[in-house]
């Protein structure tokens, strides 16, 4: 099946079943590799990407539910000043370790960001909870976060 879809900005045509995972769409036919495959059932946040200005799973959104919705991936991240205060932050507290999660980790954040501008801890806690990190870095995130919204606000 054909399906067009608009990712990081642009319009492609994809040729994949419509129950297909996204994950698998931008990995392997599209050579979008920074969504990283985690636990394949929507519970590690290793695969987030946006969906309009939603966190979304691909590893359990079928790419038919997706035709003429917006989606944005972590390649997509380096051209939202959201994205670039995130990741200037996260290189500055030196958030990953082994750096499997953090795509995933960076595109939570930015919706949370996108949604409270200055969030409280308690607001990190509940927007990244669906993220894990084996490495456990989730204090260095915190603070990371922050100075991203410092960033922002200066």
């Amino acid at each position: 099946m054909s399906t067009q879809l608009q990712i990081n900005g642009r319009r492609v045509r994809v040729e994949a079943a419509a129950e297909t995972p996204l994950l698998w769409v931008l990995r392997e036919e599209l050579g979008m590799t920074g969504t990283k495959y985690g636990c394949g059932v929507g519970l590690c946040g290793a695969c987030t990407v946006h969906v309009g200005n939603d966190p979304a799973r691909s590893c359990i959104t079928p790419v038919g539910a997706l035709a003429h919705r917006q989606v944005r991936t972590i390649e997509g991240l380096e051209h939202d000043r959201i994205g670039r205060a995130l990741q200037a932050a996260w290189i500055a507290h030196d958030v990953p370790q082994c750096g499997y999660c953090q795509c995933g980790q960076l595109m939570s954040a930015a919706v949370l960001l996108r949604t409270t501008p200055k969030p409280s801890d308690a607001d990190i806690t509940e927007a990244m909870a669906g993220n894990l990190c084996r490495c456990g870095t989730y204090d260095r995130i915190r603070a990371a976060i922050h100075d991203a919204v410092r960033a922002l606000s200066a």
